[in-house]
């Protein structure tokens, strides 16, 4: 009922018209072999997907090889959704209406009906899968001096999650070693690629936020019985830094193809917020150098962010520079990529869940089809669409986002519902005129409000982000640490109430 509400709050397309999943199924469960002749045929080689255990739609899947020169040469190829999904077709004209999955907690309300997503599109082992691939040639000082994007058909070798994948990269767990035996070098390889790619963007000053998604555990009424940090491994990392190097690789050759296309920019923060996020580092000891030009580079936030981690003010500190940043969006015109410190970026590799992603690969396949020589007309008609798209792709984003942080409020404040009384340790997460926000170890954030602090008066010091208590002199500041009591939660309202324990 909680997920029923926000849908119909939201007004989302909940269920798929029948004309539409109609279309989906027409295609059965197997590829259509007439187009293997068209396509490199890579059914031999040793190609991973690494997911999530409960992931279902597979819309990636990687290979690695060192090659006799020492480079290392990355395969990511991608669910050819495109081949299936045509313009114009009814399937398409609901992903676009959608133009995003959105996921509720235990709920998907799928872009593309599941027959296509965890059917004929989704990279699922052992099956021959349609794909639109990248292959890349890495240094071992992280350059790409070549690159390639093709049609492949490709059978993946196995299915593995981050769970595996990270016990074997630990040689932590003998039976899932005993399992895998034959690809251990494999997974070796990819995570000595990964810990390159993944250094040299730290050099450039990719901001890597830390911030732990909520883990909430759901009974099968649908009720939260458990939240906690989200665990992530670094073979999570492994497949972030390959996709990364794709999205680059297919943006920027795109970009001096002067091709009609969607990028992904998140363009440099404002100034005047970076300046305000100045006084609340200075509590923390830290500050964001501004070039005489007015300037702000990346690696001014990334520093921090190295120092801070570990430390227990890592997540608070994470928090108040993900708020100063802009927010990352569709355009047709590239403007780089602030947080990946990167010039050239789109969303390539996830058309099941995106649609961007789908409308670039068409773009893709017509220079693909067309050997590169495509005309002046297509171009215009594309680059008008292109603009159409990014804009109300962005705005689904906006709402997709907006009903999955209200799908966690919910929960979240449902599971605290069985808590009042009880006491936690936490860390102040920001300050506000109407009160202090505390978060707890598990990612749930409570508010003290001032009327709650005894008969004292607080000032709020905004420029300082610090609430002062006006006899006692009492300070309560960002980062700082406080025993809480849950005073009050309420799902209905999504607010979560504390009250601080002396």
């Amino acid at each position: 009922v909680d997920m029923l509400s926000l849908i119909k709050q939201y007004e989302l397309p909940y269920k798929f018209p029948e004309e539409v999943v109609a279309e989906a199924k027409s295609f059965g469960n197997e590829i259509d072999k007439k187009d293997i002749q068209n396509r490199k045929d890579l059914r031999k080689d040793i190609i991973f997907t690494i997911d999530g255990e409960d992931a279902k739609d597979l819309d990636d899947a990687i290979h690695v090889e060192k090659l006799s020169n020492g480079n290392y040469k990355l395969d990511v190829h991608i669910a050819d959704v495109s081949y299936y999904v045509r313009e114009k077709s009814e399937l398409d004209k609901d992903a676009y209406l959608r133009g995003t999955s959105i996921y509720m907690l235990g709920r998907v309300i799928p872009m593309l009906p599941r027959e296509l997503s965890n059917g004929i599109c989704s990279l699922n082992a052992g099956q021959d899968r349609y794909t639109l691939s990248c292959s890349m040639e890495i240094t071992p000082k992280a350059k790409i001096v070549n690159s390639d994007i093709y049609k492949a058909v490709i059978n993946v070798t196995e299915r593995m999650n981050y769970t595996d994948v990270q016990k074997i990269l630990d040689k932590s767990d003998k039976k899932i070693l005993k399992k895998y035996e034959k690809y251990i070098k494999d997974f070796e390889l990819m995570a000595e690629l990964a810990t390159i790619l993944k250094n040299k963007r730290k050099e450039n000053g990719y901001l890597n936020l830390d911030i732990p998604e909520s883990k909430i555990t759901l009974d099968e009424n649908g009720f939260a019985i458990d939240v906690q940090k989200y665990e992530t491994y670094f073979s999570n990392e492994i497949i972030e830094q390959f996709m990364l190097a794709a999205n680059e690789t297919v943006a920027e050759k795109f970009y001096w193809l002067q091709a009609p296309f969607i990028y992904r920019n998140h363009e440099a923060p404002d100034l005047d917020k970076v300046k305000d996020l100045n006084k609340v580092l200075y509590n923390f000891g830290y500050k964001i150098k501004i070039s005489k030009e007015d300037i702000i580079y990346p690696n001014e936030f990334a520093k921090i962010l190295d120092d801070v981690k570990g430390k227990e003010t890592e997540k608070v500190v994470s928090n108040i520079i993900l708020r100063t940043l802009r927010v990352a969006k569709y355009e047709a015109e590239n403007k780089g990529h602030f947080g990946i410190a990167s010039k050239y970026y789109c969303h390539f590799t996830s058309p099941i869940r995106r649609y961007p992603d789908l409308f670039i690969h068409r773009i893709i396949s017509k220079y693909l089809e067309n050997d590169y020589m495509v005309n002046e007309f297509w171009i215009k008609k594309y680059e008008k669409r292109a603009e159409k798209r990014a804009e109300n792709c962005s705005e689904r984003e906006r709402t997709a986002t907006k009903v999955e942080r209200e799908a966690e409020d919910i929960k979240k404040a449902e599971y605290m519902e069985n808590k009042i009384g009880e006491e936690y340790e936490g860390i102040i997460s920001s300050i506000t005129n109407f009160g202090i926000f505390v978060e707890l170890e598990n990612t749930i954030e409570g508010l003290i409000r001032y009327e709650t602090l005894g008969d004292e008066y607080f000032i709020y010091n905004e420029e300082r982000r610090e609430a002062i208590g006006e006899h006692s002199n009492k300070i309560y500041k960002i980062g700082d640490k406080v025993k809480i009591r849950v005073a009050d939660a309420n799902k209905a309202l999504r607010r979560i109430d504390f009250e601080i324990v002396e």
